[in-house]
């Protein structure tokens, strides 16, 4: 069984408004160019099909020469032997399908009136093409089909590969993603640190990457079972967080951020829509729960949702609050904002990152939110009223 959410249906909903900022952007919109990792099958880092992985770089200048933003692409996961094999042969699994260009935009812009903070870093954003969020390190050969499950050797081998462009002399780093790359950002946070000098500030951001660890509304723990199911195919268990796999009876739990975050020992901003919409579609309300289609029109519209459909996305959202509750008292480096959006991945669409109509908590934008916590200017820990209060908001529902 495969999880995807396509990012680029999102973006391309997000363009159908109009505004001035959106129409320069577009025009002027940055394309990167793909980067193979030459060197990789010495590590044996190799995308599901035996590709080599790839990353798109955009250099950095001026002040932000010596800054770095790395950015993990997002896109689902497979966890089992047939969802990845028919993900092997899609841009979810092999270089070879991928475009070769890549659009810049949001965090990843290159334009200071669209990205004020980071637009003249080093950016790059690391392709996704292992199925398992960077982390995996196993391979499935039954004689006739043959798997690569090798994440965290890609990981490692984009890293090696960028150290000696100028990743070796950072002086400033943020490691961020969306989705599976959200999550990638969770697992890979403080080993992403270890590589840099020590002089350095490096601090890292989740987007749409705070999964739960949520019972759905048939009661079933679908997103638990989704999890162990690919941390046990793709050899996860090795790359989680020892602190974390040691402290619970379920190692394989570490891979859901809850459980991770406490022992982060990195500064790190949480970015997520306390109703994200991948999280409602498919671990709330998967279709094994609804197998009627009950919920049907209230997926498609949060206002066609009736009075007890509403009362539950209440309490999920309240689940997630809760469950940042400690981070949001104790931890005095992180960061976040958690608005009211049906959303999911707010970060590279221009339109939720910064702009004049972008969603906002006390008439703050996300970009204006993570610049601040990153910069130390002001402490950022936002936290949105429940739905429908938010009038700012970009409901983005595939």
């Amino acid at each position: 069984m495969g999880m995807e959410l396509n990012v680029v249906v999102l973006a391309a909903l997000a363009m159908l408004t109009c505004a001035p900022w959106r129409v320069y952007s577009e025009e002027h919109r940055l394309s990167v160019k793909m980067t193979l990792v030459q060197n990789a099958s010495a590590l044996g880092a190799l995308c599901l099909d035996g590709s080599l992985p790839a990353y798109h770089l955009h250099r950095g200048f001026g002040a932000g020469a010596r800054n770095w933003l790395l950015q993990f692409e997002g896109g689902g996961w497979c966890n089992d032997i047939e969802s990845c094999l028919e993900r092997a042969n899609t841009r979810r699994g092999s270089t070879r399908y991928m475009t070769k260009l890549e659009v810049f935009s949001g965090i990843l812009s290159n334009n200071a009136s669209l990205n004020p903070d980071f637009y003249n870093w080093n950016r790059v954003k690391l392709r996704y093409c292992d199925g398992a969020s960077f982390a995996g390190d196993a391979m499935f050969d039954n004689g006739t089909s043959l798997l690569y499950f090798r994440g965290q050797r890609i990981w490692k081998a984009i890293i090696l590969d960028l150290l000696p462009k100028g990743l070796g002399q950072a002086r400033k780093a943020l490691l961020s993603g969306c989705s599976a790359g959200g999550l990638a950002s969770f697992l890979h946070c403080d080993n992403f640190t270890k590589y840099l000098p020590t002089n350095a500030s490096v601090k890292c951001l989740s987007d749409a990457g705070f999964f739960l660890d949520a019972r759905d509304i048939g009661l079933n723990h679908t997103m638990r079972s989704f999890y162990k199911d690919l941390v046990s195919l793709q050899g996860v268990e090795q790359n989680l967080d020892k602190n974390c796999t040691s402290y619970l009876n379920f190692p394989e739990l570490c891979i859901f951020p809850q459980y991770t975050l406490r022992f982060i020992q990195t500064p790190f901003f949480i970015l997520n829509s306390a109703y994200d919409v991948f999280q409602f579609h498919h671990a709330l309300v998967p279709p094994s729960a609804d197998p009627h289609g009950h919920w049907n029109h209230c997926k498609l519209d949060p206002a066609a949702c009736d009075a007890n459909q509403t009362a539950i996305l209440q309490g999920f959202r309240r689940d997630m609050i809760v469950t940042m509750f400690s981070f949001y008292e104790s931890s005095r480096r992180g960061g976040m904002f958690i608005n009211s959006c049906f959303a999911h991945c707010q970060s590279e669409s221009q339109d939720t990152w910064f702009g004049v109509d972008s969603p906002r908590i006390h008439d703050k934008t996300i970009a204006e939110a993570v610049g601040d916590w990153y910069f130390g200017r002001r402490v950022t820990k936002e936290i949105d009223c429940a739905y429908p209060c938010d009038t700012t908001c970009h409901n983005l529902i595939p």
